[in-house]
């Protein structure tokens, strides 16, 4: 509820602040929006393509103008690294003409494009990053952050697991800022419920070999094993768990951050009764269904929660 409301809040003063810009000039008169995303690397089927076909569908049902100002969706590879980050959307903003960017799936990424976006006035739409600092001691009146964040992956997924009788945890956490985070407020909650913290170990981005850590978690005889990762990194923590007998000797596991996508990649028989959190479902009811029919027809896939997330920002 404290996100929820925190967007609304945002939201309408940004609202106010781009229809008053907008009355009198929108960059070169078109209001162009910058999808920053991940084309390359780990990141890319949770968002990449798919954010960027979000985008455009938001704005073929929205437009194609805004307060008679045409729309243009561009979009840029950021590779999941900083700097390239920070280099394309410092160009944009000082060649590219670029109003808004969109997505971020990254959010050590996100949290320096957010920085950007404050000082040069511009505005951040956030779907791709969890970093719960950008909504509580970051918060900016430039950025909204949509769809999903630390705080609520963890306290949902949290509250389930516990009252299903996990009440001891181990971690295996991804060695950056968004897997710190995630982490750290998923502790808080489970100490909240009663919940206790055995351990943890963590690992770089990009590990193929997740037997050690496996074997760290089975020794812990914690009731939980968290994987406070994302992407390939969840997917192969998840397989070789699964290798090594986790949950069949009676641990549970569960995917702090976890897409539909993941457990094509992961597959049924070694995902079985792994616990994941998502902020939507294509599936949900009939009114999610037909959206995602739409996006289906256009990238093949069924939207994860960051794709649907990069839609509703863009439209909104």
């Amino acid at each position: 509820m404290r996100g929820l409301l925190a967007c609304a809040t945002l939201a309408a003063m940004i609202s106010a602040a781009m229809t008053s810009v907008a009355s009198a000039q929108v960059s070169d008169d078109v209001v162009r929006i910058g999808v920053l995303t991940d084309l390359s690397s780990w990141g890319r089927d949770n968002s990449g393509p798919g954010s960027v076909e979000a985008a455009r569908m938001a704005v073929e049902e929205f437009g194609p103008t805004v307060l008679g100002k045409p729309i243009e969706i561009i979009s840029a590879d950021h590779q999941m690294k900083t700097d390239v980050g920070v280099n394309i959307v410092r160009g944009w903003f000082d060649n590219g003409k670029v109003d808004a960017v969109v997505d971020i799936p990254n959010s050590g990424i996100a949290i320096a494009v957010h920085n950007m976006v404050r000082e040069r006035g511009k505005i951040a739409l956030l779907s791709g990053p969890g970093a719960s600092s950008l909504t509580d001691e970051l918060c900016s009146p430039n950025t909204v952050h949509f769809t999903y964040d630390t705080y609520a992956l963890s306290k949902v997924t949290a509250s389930a697991v516990i009252k299903e009788g996990g009440k001891s945890w181990y971690f295996i956490t991804a060695d950056y800022a968004f897997g710190q985070q995630l982490e750290k407020d998923a502790t808080r909650f489970i100490n909240e419920m009663g919940g206790k913290v055995l351990g943890g170990v963590k690992h770089p981005t990009n590990t193929a070999d997740f037997s050690s850590f496996a074997l760290q978690a089975q020794s812990s005889k914690a009731d939980v094993v968290a994987f406070a990762n994302a992407g390939q990194d969840t997917d192969n923590a998840i397989k070789q768990s699964g290798e090594f007998g986790l949950v069949q000797g009676g641990q549970k596991l569960v995917g702090l951050l976890m897409f539909d996508t993941d457990v094509h990649a992961i597959g049924l028989k070694a995902a079985q009764g792994t616990y994941m959190t998502t902020a939507s479902y294509w599936n949900m009811d009939e009114a999610t269904r037909a959206w995602s029919k739409k996006f289906f027809a256009r990238t093949n896939v069924m939207p994860t929660m960051i794709q649907t997330g990069v839609y509703g920002a863009v439209l909104h």
